[in-house]
């Protein structure tokens, strides 16, 4: 069973993907969003297809008090697209804290500035501890 996993953001959606037994995540890079243009439905759709993902675990970005936003609610929307457009299930992973625990990942790699300012890395490397979390509580 290979997954999907998605960070979801304003600017940049971070991607990652299962290996072949479903167990663990891997970061698969980021797709870069137009402001006020459509997500990129294609190229995530390109992406399910080409490592057969059989679900999309989407990270669902709640405050630390718990209660829903209205950017939970442009998440939610958008996974219920994502949904008709792939013809797979969605499910929602909470993501509190992933942004900050890849940030202290990326850190801790001792890579060289630049490429620790690169906001590629956070973005898949936040999506890879979505969907690790997912298969983790299952």
């Amino acid at each position: 069973m290979r997954l999907l996993g998605i960070d979801y953001g304003q600017r940049r959606i971070g991607l990652a993907v299962t290996d072949a037994d479903g167990r663990i995540a891997l970061p698969r890079g980021a797709l870069q969003r137009a402001r006020g243009k459509r997500p990129p439905f294609g190229r995530i759709r390109e992406l399910a297809q080409e490592v057969s993902a059989t679900a999309v675990v989407l990270g669902l970005p709640l405050p630390l008090e718990g209660e829903e936003t209205e950017w939970c609610g442009e998440v939610r929307r958008f996974g219920e697209a994502l949904e008709v457009k792939l013809q797979l299930p969605v499910h929602y992973q909470d993501e509190r804290m992933t942004s900050v625990q890849a940030e202290r990942g990326i850190r801790a790699a001792g890579l060289t500035r630049s490429k620790r300012r690169d906001k590629t890395r956070v973005d898949e490397s936040a999506a890879a501890l979505i969907l690790q979390a997912w298969i983790d509580a299952r």
